[in-house]
């Protein structure tokens, strides 16, 4: 059998995959906070036919191998976590991320907690007061992890986090009361190995390494926090169609590849003929 036929089929599943990203980031292309993402391939192993065999002494023998390649795989999925662009809501509880920084948000007692840069944050109440959480009610925890519960008088229209997320409110008679509360804001040393579990939501994972809390000064920058704003997806709908583009030709050529196969194995088995 040829070994073309294989080598397209896996150029045709690893272009699929592509396509799937593709469609993924176009999806979440209006979703806050989302980070785009791109597969990256690499190539199976090489049939050595032959090898090199030089003879220094004498400058005689193959300078080069005789191989064949076998396709192409899928290798990882790489995310861009660059910052998306700052969209102005004024809304008391949507909060940007000008940096590198993630909210922590805890996902249970048993499950740990995740980390968002999704702040479209609303008040939840519970059997200790109304916190602050995010859109599906998970807990935003402060530097000490605890959820952040908030006192009866203050509410969504007076609450104030500045742009060290220390979370204040403003009194009529006492101007702007400080709580003691500072929101947890954390840094990863790598950010490529945190995984999505949906939601918005990353996990660290042994790759990414255990957050750096920037309020305990174990990063060299900080997030600041922009209150009234949005971070947007970083998904350009221009890069992505050139992109689907691209992948479509790949998926076609080998697509080709495997039906001129088939036709000169057509033509070898009509040799008898």
């Amino acid at each position: 059998m040829m070994r073309a036929l294989w080598t397209g089929a896996s150029g045709m599943t690893a272009q699929q995959m592509q396509l799937d990203s593709i469609g993924n980031n176009l999806a979440n292309v209006n979703t806050t906070g989302f980070k785009r993402e791109n597969i990256e391939f690499k190539s199976l192993l090489y049939q050595t036919m032959r090898r090199t065999d030089l003879d220094p002494a004498n400058q005689t023998g193959r300078p080069v191998n005789l191989q064949v390649g076998l396709g192409v795989r899928a290798a990882a999925t790489a995310r861009d976590f660059t910052n998306g662009n700052i969209q102005v809501t004024n809304m008391h509880m949507d909060f940007a991320l000008a940096g590198d920084g993630f909210f922590v948000v805890s996902r249970g007692l048993d499950a740990g907690v995740g980390f968002t840069r999704d702040g479209s944050f609303k008040i939840s109440y519970g059997p200790d007061g109304s916190m602050i959480s995010t859109s599906d009610g998970l807990p935003v925890l402060s530097t000490d992890g605890e959820p952040i519960v908030l006192p009866p008088e203050v509410s969504p229209s007076n609450l104030l986090i500045n742009r060290f997320g220390n979370v204040e409110y403003q009194d009529p008679e006492l101007g702007t009361v400080d709580l003691g509360i500072q929101i947890a804001i954390v840094q990863f040393g790598n950010p490529q190995g945190l995984e999505a579990i949906g939601g918005n939501l990353f996990v660290q994972t042994a790759a990414s390494g255990e957050p750096l809390s920037e309020a305990d000064g174990m990063t060299n920058t900080r997030t600041e926090i922009i209150q009234g704003a949005l971070e947007r997806s970083n998904v350009q709908v221009a890069i992505e169609m050139v992109n689907m583009i691209v992948t479509q030709r790949a998926y076609e050529l080998n697509a080709r590849v495997i039906t001129t196969s088939d036709e000169m194995l057509q033509q070898a088995a009509n040799l008898k003929r």
